[in-house]
């Protein structure tokens, strides 16, 4: 493993499947590190060709037909908004099976790769940027979409395989990143507080339906969460990155249904998992964290 420089800055690489998760999950965290001088990698893992077109004002004849050109140009939009460095792994969106029986996937989608080509992709980043902590999805993705579950493994793999010399060897000079993350947006408990939260301010909440059709027999990831980054007030950063992917998000959806303002007052934080650390931290769901370089920091001397 390279040895940690203690003049080095801290660094921050995240693992995403598709354009525009960067922005939707954990991107006031990236704007708020980028701030304090940490430097951020967004890694996206296809081009999301397969992505539908969300947001009507965007489904015209023009972006349809060149949807990878047009993921492409947001994904550079959101990066320059939230002050990170972008880099693409390369690989096929693998689309999002529909019916019963559910369609096989298309052959050559990343999905369907095996393991260790897109695993070496990343850990030739990895050797690359030299990342102190990596970010990405837990085992079910976020949500059971195939690329997000690929990235996972992906992701898992690479921060194991990075400092063994005897991994990859052609792929860098080996590098081990100190402490792995799983991000967790959606939790029960952030649901239920924002649609409370609404109601008492006399708003309509858009979470009604959500939780009255929420399936508790599904594992709630909030009993996972060990470390809760304040980041409120890059909150404004991360919705203009998300309507940077123009024709994903829908200005009038969901996702901009909450004020800032309550948001910030009732779940100022994104929330995270630690799942790998190679460095002592007092992390864990009972004793929540809240910096990502816990530990990373007395360990680099930053």
């Amino acid at each position: 493993m390279s040895s940690l420089q203690h003049d080095q800055p801290l660094r921050l690489l995240t693992v995403h499947a598709h354009p525009d998760d960067e922005s939707s999950k954990g991107a006031a965290t990236c704007a708020r590190y980028v701030s304090e001088g940490v430097e951020v990698m967004i890694v996206t893992c296809t081009g999301g060709e397969a992505g539908s077109i969300l947001n009507p004002a965007m489904d015209t004849p023009e972006v349809n037909a060149d949807m990878t050109g047009t993921r492409r140009a947001e994904m550079a939009r959101a990066a320059a908004i939230l002050g990170v460095q972008h880099r693409w792994l390369g690989f096929v969106d693998s689309g999002l099976p529909e019916g019963d029986p559910k369609p096989p996937l298309p052959p050559g989608c990343f999905a369907l790769e095996p393991l260790e080509v897109p695993t070496e992709a990343l850990v030739r980043i990895v050797r690359e940027f030299r990342p102190h902590v990596v970010v990405t999805y837990d085992e079910n993705g976020g949500y059971p979409h195939p690329d997000h579950i690929r990235c996972h493994e992906i992701s898992v793999a690479a921060f194991e395989a990075a400092g063994d010399p005897d991994r990859f060897p052609e792929a860098g000079e080996p590098w081990q990143p100190l402490k792995l993350y799983y991000s967790h947006g959606f939790s029960k408990g952030r649901v239920v507080a924002f649609h409370e939260a609404m109601l008492e301010a006399g708003l309509e909440s858009p979470y009604a339906e959500w939780i009255e059709k929420w399936d508790d027999s599904r594992p709630d990831n909030g009993p996972r969460i060990t470390t809760r980054v304040p980041c409120g007030e890059w909150f404004p950063v991360r919705d203009d990155a998300l309507r940077a992917h123009a024709t994903q998000i829908d200005p009038t959806s969901r996702w901009f249904a909450v004020p800032l303002e309550l948001q910030k007052r009732v779940w100022p934080t994104e929330d995270y998992e630690l799942a790998r650390s190679i460095v002592d931290t007092d992390e864990s769901n009972e004793s929540l964290g809240d910096d990502l370089f816990a530990g990373v920091r007395e360990r680099v001397g930053a």
